[in-house]
């Protein structure tokens, strides 16, 4: 009796040693951040309805289908008809410490598309990605003291959209990966047009420190698709499509799967290209395209530049610069400077280096036969 007794309390105390860790784990916190709001209501559309309120009713019902799971926490940027600066929706996440920041928003266009797209954070990669980073942006105006709160940036400026970029890569894959499972549902359970997972230069997921998505659940100024997100029914199904979306990407991350998401820790720089040597006597003089610098470490990986390869980087002081390409030909730079520029670095430029230390141009070319 006495040895049953002692195994009882035994497995009591296991018992309570497990609920007790289950209770005391941190939460999976989403930030879910409904689009525009307040006085601004998002995209114009002729048809009675606006984006910031469909925004705002799909998010509330994502929120309330992932809040019946008990390891999850879900905090909102608005639960209300409020303006929140878009600085201020990314400070909302960092300050939770979130595993995640989902942004729910509503297209638009001039002709009568329609379909799903869902964005992470990337450099355009053409010039329709950047009109609708461009109007997602274009709420900066609205809030006070814009010029210095943003540090002068444009939404209007192709430049300004690269820039954010090296502000933020470290949860690229993550991204991606949510993204998909989003864009899944929708094509897959609802049967909606799918127009893909895009990398474009939003503010507000720039500087979020988790993995983010903005997802645009159909364009209001089309008609039927207008309808459809307006509808009690076309909010139940998205809703449903995103948080189901959020609960798989929770459990891979659970899984410990080998290889399903390839973290920054896991990823091989590309050192530079070797530079053919006419003869080991004369000094080393290669020429690289310079296509952007800032003060984050970005894995040199071509869906981080737009799709160029060879992309090498190099630390000076806290800056640290990426270049495209390595040669001992200007003229092939001149090449390379050319295919940047195509892929959407208008400020990409050629720099010379002599056996590792940058010279300029016009040294480099008296010393070479270029």
């Amino acid at each position: 009796m006495q040895k049953q007794i002692k195994l009882f309390l035994f497995l009591a105390l296991i018992f309570s040693a497990i609920s007790t860790a289950q209770t005391n784990a941190k939460p999976f916190v989403v930030v879910l951040d409904a689009g525009h709001g307040g006085k601004d209501p998002g995209r114009p559309t002729n048809f009675g309805y606006k984006e910031k309120d469909i925004a705002l009713d799909v998010a509330l019902r994502v929120g309330k289908n992932l809040e019946k799971q008990d390891d999850i926490k879900v905090i909102y940027t608005r639960s209300t008809d409020v303006f929140i600066e878009l600085r201020q929706r990314a400070r909302i996440a960092n300050k939770a410490d979130a595993d995640l920041f989902v942004s729910i928003h509503c297209n638009a266009h001039n002709s009568q598309a329609y379909g799903t797209e869902t964005y992470v954070l990337g450099l355009h990669r053409n010039e329709s990605n950047f009109r609708v980073a461009q109007q997602e942006n274009e709420v900066i105006f609205l809030e006070d003291n814009f010029e210095s709160n943003y540090e002068g940036f444009d939404p209007n400026s192709p430049e300004s959209m690269i820039g954010l970029t090296l502000m933020q890569e470290d949860y690229l894959d993550q991204s991606i990966l949510l993204a998909r499972y989003v864009q899944d549902n929708f094509t897959y359970k609802l049967k909606r047009k799918n127009r893909g997972v895009k990398q474009a230069g939003f503010w507000v997921l720039h500087n979020t420190y988790m993995p983010s998505i903005l997802i645009e659940t159909g364009f209001i100024t089309n008609k039927t698709e207008g309808d459809y997100l307006n509808s009690v029914s076309g909010k139940i199904n998205i809703s449903k499509s995103i948080s189901d979306a959020i609960l798989d990407y929770k459990s891979k991350l659970n899984s410990n799967t080998p290889n399903v998401i390839e973290t920054q820790s896991n990823q091989i720089d590309q050192v530079d290209a070797p530079v053919d040597e006419s003869s080991v006597n004369k000094p080393l003089i290669v020429f690289k395209v310079q296509i952007a610098a800032g003060s984050k470490k970005l894995a040199t990986k071509s869906y981080n530049f737009n799709g160029l390869d060879q992309v090498s980087r190099q630390k000076s002081n806290t800056i640290y610069r990426y270049f495209y390409g390595n040669t001992a030909s200007y003229s092939a730079a001149a090449e390379l400077l050319n295919t940047a520029i195509s892929k959407g670095f208008p400020d990409a430029l050629i720099v010379a280096y002599k056996d590792g230390e940058k010279i300029s141009i016009k040294q480099a070319l008296k010393s070479t036969d270029n």
